[in-house]
Order: structure tokens, then sequence, then C-alpha cells
């Protein structure tokens, strides 16, 4: 059994894509060795020493579940100072995607949460009447959904589980939009601007900045649908039917072909998606239960620039706009000119604004979005190198008058086995979002528990639903020695509402916990939710 995981929905998490055995025993290596630098001092927390905390709250502590894990809590009142709660405030925890946090806060510091991407499309060539004899370049600008999650009302699509967890968290769902949304939106402007045919190529100018395979996963500058394919199989009508599959966005040459056949009530759901070395021929196959709900899986786009060429040129045909070239083969990067002057912009698509980005960032806690980030950063500062948008993160938290020493970060996301972060300088990038003028917008931003996001399934009949919002964090693996899954990081930073408009900043999480199989894990979920519950119900009763 191998996981490696970082998304954090408090009721369901796994791995974004399986490891393999020596993967796995490397991680765990790391990690084993992390935890004995960072806890090797840290004594387990003694009965005694719960003896002045909430009593539901040392029972959990208390349960099985954590004979050897270590605990953290950090609750602050941010105006008038005073610290509520403090246990191991200032040892190093990894936080898993609570980490999101910095990331997140670092890009839309420097972007501004009202920062829209434009995404421009220029005729690079000569008119003759509605012929354009040259190319049309789509200059992508690092959009994380280009339109393919935008509501009519403006706002960004999710659910709470979302699409990009789909093979390895039941219950993952897709969003109504469109995935070729802004595609679509691009090549009806092409045509509105009076060209009929384009003799010559359809080009994806992607040199916002290098792809990092140190981010994982890598984001491009330019994104559909999250480089996914989306596979949805539902069951037949009778038991030893085919299965029905649906699948998104169609592109060429992406074909799908399904052997899966449904299966009586009761019996495994199983479904395997084998992709071609290219990615472009997929294979779905296994069995479907009858009385199964629908099973999403996804398939990566392995070239994003070649896919979304493509896309365009049918898009453009769909919009009566001929291309000679063939829809299907390479980017033709080469083509690309050294700069745009003069060459007139025939399209643009407009975003939402960022902080509808960072919401679904935080909500579904979505990894590649958090990832983009550190790239965005760095394209602030003119450079295509994504590390160094951490220098720009560093100047951040420097300005928010966060220990940066406190902080270890790889990534964007929190998927990194060194991430390490202390509750306390958590507590202080929360307080810093507190004094601005986009604190409400940041809270709410976050999952909600017992409403939404990676909290919705937590405490929904609780006092606290509605009155916590914080950002989840979870990194699991394999214990192969013990046939079980080891927590390396259950955690939960944000705002407890203790009154209304008035808010706490903590952070409540453990390390080095242990459970026999998923569902194991998802209940240390529900219990760190419920001390975060807990701590809102303790402080809301005193004011």
């Amino acid at each position: 059994m191998s996981f490696a995981f970082t998304p954090d929905s408090s009721r369901s998490r796994s791995p974004r894509r399986s490891r393999t055995r020596k993967r796995v025993l490397t991680v765990l290596g790391l990690l084993l060795a992390a935890w004995v630098a960072a806890f090797g001092i840290a004594a387990v927390i003694p009965s005694k020493a719960l003896d002045d905390l909430d009593p539901r709250i040392a029972s959990i502590m208390r349960k099985p579940a954590y004979p050897h894990a270590q605990w953290a809590i950090f609750q602050q009142n941010p105006d008038s100072g005073e610290v509520v709660e403090s246990r191991n405030a200032d040892q190093f925890f990894v936080p898993g995607s609570v980490a999101k946090l910095f990331g997140v806060s670092g890009t839309w510091r420097t972007l501004g949460g009202d920062h829209q991407f434009v995404t421009p499309v220029h005729a690079v060539g000569k008119r003759q009447g509605a012929t354009l004899v040259g190319d049309l370049d789509l200059v992508a600008q690092g959009d994380l959904t280009l339109g393919g999650r935008t509501r009519p009302d403006g706002t960004v699509a999710f659910t709470d589980i979302d699409h990009t967890y789909a093979d390895d968290i039941p219950g993952a769902t897709l969003t109504a939009p469109n995935p070729l949304a802004g595609i679509n939106q691009l090549a009806k402007q092409v045509r509105a601007s009076g060209i009929t045919k384009v003799d010559g190529n359809v080009i994806v100018d992607a040199r916002l900045f290098r792809p990092d395979p140190l981010l994982d996963p890598a984001p491009t500058p330019l994104i559909i649908n999250d480089n996914l394919i989306d596979l949805l199989t539902t069951p037949g009508d009778t038991p030893g039917a085919r299965a029905r599959l649906d699948w998104r966005p169609h592109v060429a040459p992406y074909s799908v072909k399904s052997t899966v056949r449904t299966v009586a009530a009761g019996k495994p759901t199983a479904l395997k998606v084998k992709p071609s070395a290219d990615g472009t021929r997929i294979q779905v196959s296994g069995t479907i239960a009858i009385d199964s709900a629908p099973v999403l899986r996804v398939s990566d786009i392995k070239d994003p620039n070649a896919f979304g060429r493509t896309a365009l040129i049918e898009a453009l045909k769909r919009a009566g706009v001929a291309v000679t070239a063939k829809a299907v083969g390479p980017n033709p990067a080469a083509r690309l000119p050294r700069s745009y002057g003069g060459a007139p912009v025939v399209a643009r698509f407009t975003s939402p604004a960022y902080d509808s980005y960072a919401r679904l960032i935080f909500k579904v806690s979505h990894n590649l979005g958090a990832n983009l980030g550190i790239c965005l950063m760095a394209v602030s500062t003119g450079s295509s190198r994504c590390a160094d948008g951490f220098p720009v993160l560093e100047k951040f938290l420097g300005s928010a008058k966060v220990d940066r020493k406190s902080v270890q970060l790889s990534d964007g996301r929190g998927g990194n086995p060194a991430d390490r972060v202390t509750p306390r300088a958590v507590a202080q990038l929360l307080r810093y979002w507190q004094g601005t003028s986009e604190a409400t917008r940041f809270r709410e931003a976050l999952p909600t528990l017992g409403v939404d996001g990676s909290l919705a399934s937590s405490c929904r009949s609780c006092p606290a639903r509605g009155r916590v919002s914080a950002k989840t964090g979870t990194v699991t693996e394999g214990d192969l020695l013990n046939e079980r899954l080891g927590v390396g990081a259950e955690a939960v930073a944000g705002y407890l509402e203790t009154r209304e408009g008035r808010h706490d900043v903590f952070f409540a999480g453990v390390n080095g916990a242990s459970a026999s199989d998923i569902d194991g894990v998802l209940d240390i979920g529900d219990d760190v939710a419920d001390v975060a519950a807990y701590l809102q119900e303790a402080t809301s009763s005193r004011s």
C-alpha cells in the first residue's frame, strides 16, 4: 500500500498519483528524518499537561490514534494580542496544504486581489480582406482556468471534492461550465474582427515562464481544464451491460475507449485508466456496480501547448474561421515573433479577479493553482524562472511581519516532505490579513466549517458550523512496515468567529499519527476539525 498526498478535505484525502515502492520508501525515510529533527527533543504531551485544556480537546488527544503524535494549538486575539491558547507554538510542524496560505498570500499581494488575467490573440501578418496571411498567436498569461470554471455571474465554480483529485478521492465531481469556454470566446472574437480565413498557422506563445519540474504538479502558462481529460463512468441499466462513458473536453487527437461493465449491486466498483505514451489515446476498463453513483477519473494532458493550439483551431472552425494549417500537430513555437509591435489584438479573454482564483485554491486545495502562484510572482519581476518567485514571497513575508525563519517551503502547495511552519508563524500571517482592507475577502476565501470546500463534511450540525474559516492540510504516506498509513500531518489554520465581526486567529494540528486505512485518515481530519470547533465554541461562550 502506498499513499503520498497533500490534498486536504478533512473528509476525503488521498494521493494525486500513486508512487512506486522505491519512491514511497525514499519519502518515508525523508519524513522520518525530518520528524526526528523536528520533534526528537519534544516529548509527547503527558496526560497531566492536558488537564488545563478543554476536556473535549484533551479527550481527542488521548485517542489511540495518537500514542506517539505531537499536537500543536495556537489561538490569539489579533486586536489585543492576547494568546488564548498555546501548545508547541514555536515547534516546526509539517503543514501539508496549510502552506498554501503563504504562497497564495504572496501572490495575492503581488498581483492584487482585483488583478485579472487578459489573454490576447494577435494577428501576425497581413490582412487581405477577410483573410489573414500569417499566424494567430495566443499569448498565454498564466490564467488558471481560462473561463473553464467561470459561472454566468462571473464567479469561479468549484465543488467540495475537485476533479483534480478524482483518481484518488471518492465523490469527486465536475463543475458545470464548459472547459473550453475561454477558447470558444476567443474564436468568436476572431470571427467578429472580420477574419474568416487564416492562411498560416495558430500558435500558443507560452514564453511567460518555463515549467519547473520541481513544482509538482508543474504549472504551464496555458492551462485548459487543469491540463486534464475528465472521464465520467455511469453504470448501465442491467448487470452485464456496458457502462456509459462521458468525457471532456473533446479535442483532437484525444480519444477514449471504455470496456467498463456493469456488475450487480454490492459488487466492487474498480476502474483503471491507461493512457498511451503521449496521453492522446485513453483506455478505461474495469467494473462499476449498478447502484453506484457516476465515477469520475482523469487523465493527464501531456502537451498543454499542442492541446491548446488544436482546441483553438477547432473552435475557430466552429466559429466560421478556416485555418490552412493542420489542426493536429506540435505547437510551432519557433515561428513566434520577438515582439508583437504592430500585430493587432483580434481577441482577448479576461479572467475573474485573482481573489476568485484564491478562493478556488483555498476551498478545494487546488495544487496546480497554488504552484502557479510561485511562477506568477517570478513573472512579476520579469523572470521566466519559477524559482525566482521565492524571493518575492520572502519580501512579502517580511512586510507582513512573519518570522521567515519559522517557515520552510519548497513549493506553493505544501507538498514537499521538508516543508515546515511554526503555528505562531501561521498566526502572524493570518493577523497580517486582519489589518488590511481585504481582510473579509481573504477570510471568506477559506473553507468554512460544515459549509463548503475541504471542511464541508465536518461538524455539519455543531454550534461552530459556519463560524470557522480555515485552510486544511494533510500529509500521508504508506507505512509498509506496519501495513498502515502514517499520517505525517493533519492541520487546520484560519479564523474563529468569537462574536459578530470579531475573529481570533488559530492553528490546530497533529504530526506523527497513524491510521489503519483511508477512513482512519478521515477520522483524524475530523478530530482536528473538532478541535477547531471546540476552540471557537469555548471562546464564543466567554465573549
